[in-house]
């Protein structure tokens, strides 16, 4: 069975040069701004089978980021399709649906009701929450006041505990001291065990070999390698190797 189905995707950004900084030069300008199309994603073909972990690796700026958002529905395609079959829990960036005047407590309501969780689930479960993201005392101030890795814990607690079908994680694991990177690991392979569909990017190598099933290596938005992780990974070690010499 089939969690995620990508098709001839393709995803467009435009980027503006010569921007006007105040509203009179934007009053006087606005019909001379230049801009150019960005291809973030080309031609994107990938099949997610139910239950696997899948990396995806490559350089900065390779469309990474941009194809876990298509498939999160935060950014629709330019052109192609995109089929998910399941719940979705996000973590894509440190802070995303966090309100910042509102206490950890208060964006754990608001984070999971977004995740589609309802008020009585998230009481259910706040304390579990709570003591996964060990903020101690810090739970009851304003997340404004957290420090990324705070934002880091508090992203990563409520997205493991809403009985996801496929989490997709974004780089998240870089952040914090490592005892906990070692936690939230564990809990990825909790996950894994019971039949959780995971998508995740990474710059470490040892983190996809270790974790995943599958690897998708991109590069400047086109899928160069899909297989075996320790494949994908050697395949792109090599490139990388190379360009480098």
């Amino acid at each position: 069975m089939t969690a995620v189905a990508i098709t001839n995707l393709w995803k467009k950004f435009r980027v503006y040069h010569d921007r006007a900084c105040s509203l009179k030069e934007r009053l006087i300008f606005w019909h001379r701004s230049r801009a150019e199309e960005f291809w973030a994603l080309k031609n994107v073909n990938l099949t997610i089978p139910c239950g696997a972990t899948v990396g995806l690796i490559g350089r900065n700026g390779s469309g990474k980021s941009t194809l876990l958002k298509l498939i999160s529905r935060i950014l629709y395609p330019t052109r192609g399709e995109i089929k998910v079959n399941g719940r979705v829990s996000t973590l894509l960036e440190l802070g995303a649906g966090f309100h910042p005047d509102f206490t950890g407590r208060e964006n754990i309501f608001l984070n999971a009701s977004i995740l589609g969780l309802s008020r009585r689930e998230i009481k259910e479960r706040l304390d579990e929450i709570i003591a996964f993201a060990e903020l101690g005392d810090f739970i009851d101030n304003p997340v404004r006041t957290y420090s990324s890795g705070m934002y880091m814990r508090l992203g990563f607690a409520v997205a493991v505990h809403v009985n996801p079908e496929i989490l997709l994680v974004d780089e998240v694991l870089a952040v914090g001291d490592t005892p906990y990177q070692e936690k939230c690991l564990n809990r990825i392979r909790e996950l894994q065990r019971r039949g959780v569909t995971i998508v995740f990017v990474t710059h470490d190598p040892k983190q996809v070999e270790e974790l995943c099933d599958l690897a998708v290596w991109l590069d400047r938005g086109e899928v160069r390698f899909v297989g075996p992780a320790k494949e994908a990974i050697r395949a792109y070690a090599a490139f990388v190797n190379t360009a480098a010499g």
